[in-house]
């Protein structure tokens, strides 16, 4: 366990910006870990997981704890469901096509989606009909303060739509080392809900999918919409769909009644980020090396030497723009470091 100083993290973030650690360092265990926490009280730090959900606008003036836990195992089971735990820093997309495999059920919807298994409750992450809070059980943390180990059951975490207590009320006070999901093991809950996976299984004439069906049809919309992170810099969905309450929704589509949308509650609709964005003529524009993929208007992505700072500003054009056009603010998903 070497503290590294001046340390760059181009690597270490999926937008592929240059950005410097005052101090980096990487915890393989749970041990290691705690003794860096103890030894170093009183350092300001940043914890770092996959990198995938953040854009570093600046240095971090801090020590930068990369948490790479690895591991996977079944720690219960019956005829029906399967307890799966998973270390923290165990690749997302590997860890879901591992659970398919052993023909688990649940987290086949999102496949596909960058990042590690650690920062997955702090954002609730989610795609085509499912969210984590859907299979998760609870998660282990270490209190950063005193190395306290701490378990939150799904009611603890307060999980909401790309939120959860991590985001908010226990923001920087805990390190998530390891997680745990129940699945299914037979009568899977296969959703096919989206549009998208339908004209997907439909094309290779499948008409019971199976949860490897599902995913591979994910994964197939997901590479024909997203950039590759390793090829282009991105974070994957930059914006949040916003929800609105039907009073307040109602005169905006009054005024624009081709504008999509969908009920999530008798109470509220959410409308397409992307749908937004591309209306308002932003897909596939570029500002320098900063700009918004050609394929999906929710994406916005590095071309080669972009900053931090200058992919934030094409965010906040746009976040004002439509907020001109159509009266809706639409927040940030990643997070602005």
């Amino acid at each position: 366990m070497e503290i590294q100083h001046d340390f760059s993290l181009k690597n270490y973030n999926t937008f592929g910006i240059e950005a410097k650690a005052k101090e980096f360092v990487a915890v393989h265990s749970v041990m290691e870990l705690k003794t860096l926490l103890a030894k170093t009280h009183l350092v300001p730090k940043f914890i770092l997981g996959g990198g995938s959900n953040m854009l570093l606008t600046k240095d971090i003036d801090a020590l930068v704890v990369h948490v790479d836990l690895k591991g996977k195992k079944i720690i219960q089971q019956n005829d029906a469901y399967v307890w799966v735990e998973s270390q923290a820093g165990e690749n997302w997309h590997e860890f879901v096509l591992w659970t398919i495999n052993q023909d688990f059920g649940g987290l086949e919807n999102m496949s596909l989606i960058p990042g590690n298994v650690g920062t997955t409750p702090v954002q609730n992450i989610g795609a085509y009909g499912t969210e984590i809070k859907d299979c998760f059980v609870s998660c282990t943390a270490i209190a950063i303060q005193n190395q306290e180990e701490v378990t939150f059951t799904k009611e603890q975490c307060h999980f909401g739509y790309r939120e959860s207590i991590f985001k908010n009320t226990a923001k920087d006070q805990y390190i998530i080392t390891s997680v745990v999901f129940k699945l299914t093991k037979k009568n899977h809950q296969i959703n096919t809900s989206y549009g998208d996976i339908t004209n997907q299984l439909a094309q290779k004439n499948i008409t019971n999918p199976s949860l490897k069906d599902i995913s591979n049809a994910v994964i197939a919309i997901r590479k024909s919409k997203l950039p590759d992170p390793k090829e282009l810099g991105n974070s994957g969905s930059f914006f949040k769909n916003p929800i609105l309450s039907k009073t307040a929704f109602q005169p905006i589509l009054a005024k624009f009644p081709e504008m999509k949308f969908f009920e999530i509650s008798a109470t509220q609709v959410k409308v397409p980020a992307g749908w937004l964005i591309e209306q308002a003529g932003f897909k596939g524009k570029r500002f320098g090396d900063a700009g918004i993929h050609k394929n999906q208007a929710l994406v916005l992505v590095n071309y080669g030497q972009a900053t931090g700072q200058e992919i934030l500003e094409v965010s906040k054009t746009i976040q004002q723009t439509i907020l001109d056009t159509f009266g809706i603010a639409i927040e940030a998903e990643v997070n602005i470091i």
